[in-house]
C-alpha cells in the first residue's frame, strides 16, 4: 500500500507566514503599539515552528477574540478525497455520518482507533457529491517510526479502510493554501472590506448570510479560495484558506485592517485559551483532552462528533462495549488560582480525575476569580487574572437532574464544587501545596458562533 503521510522532518517547519510574521508584522506592531523591537516567542508544535505569542502578551492576545484576532493556523493540514466511494470510506474511517452531508456542508468529526481513543479531530467540508476536504491538526500528516514510536498520518489511516476496488483518490493539498482565521465582533467587517460581502453569502440563498457549519468557494486574482463559518473558538468568525499564489498580499491586508482596528494576531497560547473559554463547556484540544487512550465518551462534542447508528466505524465496537458498562467519567471545566497543567483533582480527599489542559485567562469576570476564594494578588486585582482548564474525571460530581443529566445552576446561579489541585507521589497521594479551583459547568465565553450575522454585520 502506497504511504501518503511525510517523513519526520528533519528540523521544526515553517509556516508559510513564518517570515511575514518575523520581516512585517513584527516591525509593525511595534510601530502601531509603540513597542520595543524584540523576538516572537515560538514553540515546536506539530513539528513547526510556532508562535506561541508576538510582542504583546498571552493575556493581550487572549481578549482579543472578544473584537477581533487573527490566527496564522498554516500548520494545519488539508486533506482532499475524490472519487465515486469517498463518501462511504469516510464513513467507515470517520466517526462522524459523512455520506449524509450536503454540499457546501461541514461537519466536526473525529478519528478513532480500535480501542475507541481518539487520533485527532477534524472539520470535513463537502465540496461534491464526490470531493471532501478533511482540515486536521498539526503533526497529522507524518507517518514515520520516532525514537521506536510509530506515527501514522491521518491519511494513512483513513485509506486503510479503501477496500479493494473502490474508487477513491487522496492527497494532501496543504502546500496549495494557506490557512488564515479570523475572529471575534469585526470578524464580519474585516472580510467584506477585504473580499467584498458576496463571500458571506447562502450559496443557496444569496439573500441571506451564510449558515453555521457552512463553507463558500470564491475566486479571486485567477485562484480558488475556501471559507467556512465553523467557531473555530465558538465566537463569530470564519476560517479563511487562501491560496499560495495571494497569501502574502491578503495576509497583509488582513492583518493591516485588524490593526486599525484594535485586533491582534494571535499565537498558540491564545488561541489555546480562546478554545477552552469558548461558550459553555470549552472546546477539547487535540493532545490534551483527546488523546489515543481517551475515548470521546462524555466529552462536550461527543454527540456531535460520533454517530453511533453507522453499521460501522473505526473504534465503534469499543465505544459500544464502553457504553454498555455506564462509563461515570466526564470531561468537566475548571477554574483555578494558577496554572495545574498535570496536576491531579481532589474532592474532599478523594482522588477525581486529572487536569488535561490548563492556562491563564483575562476572560475570567471579577466574581469568578474572588469565587476562587485565593489569596493571590493577582487573582483578586480589578484587572486580573486567573487559570481556565479542563479535567477528566471518573466521575461527574455534580448532581443529576430526573433525565439523568448534570445540573449546571440553582436559583438562577452557577454550581460550582471546590476542588484542590496537587502533584501527587508514586502512590498517587497529595504532595506539596495544593491550588485551589472549582469545577464549573458555567463556561467563561458566550459562544456566540452560532448566532444570526445580522448582529454583526453592520458593525
Amino acid at each position: 500500500m502506497s504511504q501518503y503521510g511525510f517523513k519526520f522532518p528533519e528540523q521544526a517547519r515553517k509556516t508559510f507566514l513564518f517570515d511575514l510574521e518575523e520581516n512585517w508584522y513584527l516591525p509593525l506592531l511595534a510601530e502601531k503599539r509603540g513597542l520595543q523591537p524584540g523576538q516572537i516567542k515560538r514553540s515546536n508544535f506539530g513539528e513547526y515552528s510556532m508562535a506561541v505569542n508576538y510582542l504583546t502578551s498571552v493575556l493581550e492576545e487572549s481578549a482579543a477574540v472578544n473584537q477581533l484576532a487573527i490566527y496564522n493556523i498554516d500548520h494545519m493540514a488539508q486533506l482532499r478525497f475524490s472519487g465515486k466511494d469517498a463518501p462511504a470510506l469516510l464513513d467507515r474511517a470517520l466517526a462522524g455520518k459523512m455520506s449524509e452531508m450536503k454540499v457546501g456542508s461541514c461537519k466536526y468529526t473525529l478519528l478513532l482507533n480500535e480501542n475507541g481513543g481518539v487520533e485527532d479531530d477534524m472539520i470535513v467540508m463537502r465540496v461534491s457529491d464526490t470531493e471532501f476536504i478533511a482540515v486536521i491538526n498539526a503533526g497529522h500528516d507524518i507517518t514515520d517510526t520516532v525514537d521506536g514510536v510509530q506515527k501514522i498520518a491521518d491519511l494513512d489511516r483513513i485509506m486503510a479502510q479503501k477496500q479493494d476496488g473502490e474508487e477513491v483518490e487522496a492527497e494532501d493539498i496543504s502546500d496549495k493554501l494557506v490557512k488564515v482565521d479570523i475572529q471575534g465582533l469585526l470578524s464580519y467587517k474585516v472580510i467584506k472590506s477585504v473580499f467584498g460581502p458576496d463571500v458571506l453569502k447562502n450559496r443557496n440563498n444569496p439573500e441571506k448570510n451564510m449558515s453555521f457549519f457552512s463553507f463558500n468557494e470564491f475566486e479571486r486574482n485567477g485562484e480558488r479560495y475556501y471559507i467556512s463559518r465553523t467557531g473555530y473558538t465558538n465566537r463569530w468568525g470564519w476560517e479563511l484558506y487562501i491560496p499560495v499564489k495571494n497569501a502574502e498580499e491578503d495576509f497583509k491586508k488582513i492583518v493591516s485592517l485588524a490593526l486599525d482596528l484594535g485586533g491582534l494576531l494571535v499565537g498558540l497560547g491564545g488561541r489555546d485559551e480562546n478554545r477552552i473559554s469558548a461558550g459553555p463547556f470549552g472546546l477539547p484540544l487535540m493532545g490534551s483532552e483527546y488523546d489515543p487512550t481517551h475515548t470521546p465518551i462524555n466529552a462536550p462534542l461527543y454527540g456531535a462528533a460520533v454517530d453511533m447508528s453507522k453499521d460501522f466505524f473505526v473504534g465503534k465496537a469499543a465505544l459500544e462495549k464502553e457504553l454498555a458498562e455506564n462509563p461515570q467519567k466526564a470531561l468537566i471545566m475548571l477554574f483555578s488560582e494558577g496554572i495545574a497543567s498535570g496536576r491531579k483533582v481532589f474532592l474532599d480527599g478523594e482522588l477525581l480525575g486529572s487536569v488535561s489542559s490548563s492556562i491563564n485567562s483575562p476572560n475570567l469576570s471579577m466574581e469568578q476569580r474572588l469565587a476562587l476564594g485565593s489569596s493571590r494578588k493577582n487573582v483578586n486585582a480589578e484587572n486580573g487574572s486567573a487559570a481556565i482548564g479542563m479535567a477528566w474525571l471518573q466521575r461527574n460530581p455534580f448532581p443529576l437532574d430526573q433525565e439523568g443529566n448534570p445540573i449546571a445552576e440553582k436559583d438562577g446561579a452557577p454550581l460550582r464544587i471546590p476542588v484542590q489541585l496537587f502533584r501527587v507521589d508514586d502512590e498517587q497521594k497529595p504532595a506539596g501545596s495544593p491550588v485551589l479551583g472549582y469545577l464549573t459547568m458555567e463556561g467563561v465565553s458566550p459562544a456566540t458562533a452560532p448566532k444570526p450575522l445580522k448582529n454583526i454585520e453592520n458593525l
